[in-house]
């Protein structure tokens, strides 16, 4: 919990005298347009790594495409209510999609997404290079007989914490406890599922390529 601006900060202090917030001087007015400004550039740079389209992302967001465009192309500035959806989608804090500068403080404070009933909690804070997630899957109705698989480009790493995984790569399928590891190619057609009748949490690590937009593998 943190305590109240205290009155007595100095002109490095955000808060006046009375308490209420300082004016902003004009280097700060600067300092947030430069930030606003290279949101755009920094979410087409996010959407590219991750192969996506302005289509595809419309898709997850709900947003039009031109809205889409014109952020990504600082026609029109972001705001919350646009940045939120966007954070869901790519699985990152807004602090990585307005570019944020650093506190010095290495703690990270993960914020849970549900997609579907599965829940992964990002690990790390940083857009590029490995990534790795908590990811929870619940009890489910039914245990399919064949498991939809996907193929992309990268490597992905699979760590069972608690409950039972069935993995399936190619024709190929594994049931995994915990303290098991898997690792693999992700251009193998590939797919999990919680085979327990408890929820089944892993540690997940992609590759840079492994944040790519997934292509469902064809079933025979």
């Amino acid at each position: 919990m943190t305590s109240e601006p205290s009155s007595s900060s100095g002109p490095s202090g955000s808060f006046s005298e009375e308490g209420s917030p300082a004016p902003v001087d004009a280097a700060g007015a600067d300092d947030l347009d430069a930030v606003l400004d290279a949101v755009g550039p920094r979410l087409r740079a996010i959407r590219r790594q991750r192969g996506a389209t302005l289509e595809q992302l419309s898709e997850l967001t709900g947003m039009s495409v031109s809205t889409l465009s014109r952020i990504e192309s600082g026609r029109r500035r972001p705001t919350l209510e646009v940045l939120l959806p966007l954070a869901r989608a790519y699985r990152l804090p807004l602090d990585d999609l307005v570019g944020a500068p650093p506190t010095g403080d290495p703690r990270i404070h993960p914020r849970p997404v549900n997609r579907g009933g599965t829940v992964w909690v990002p690990l790390t804070r940083y857009t590029g290079g490995l990534k790795a997630y908590k990811q929870i899957l619940p009890v489910p109705d039914r245990l399919p007989e064949r498991l939809e698989q996907r193929v992309h480009e990268g490597h992905e790493w699979l760590y069972v914490l608690t409950g039972t995984l069935r993995l399936a790569l190619g024709e190929k399928d594994f049931r995994m406890g915990p303290g098991e590891a898997a690792e693999f190619d992700t251009r193998v057609p590939h797919g999990f599922a919680n085979a327990g009748r408890q929820p089944l949490e892993l540690l997940v690590i992609f590759g840079e390529q492994g944040e790519r937009m997934h292509v469902r593998a064809r079933t025979k």
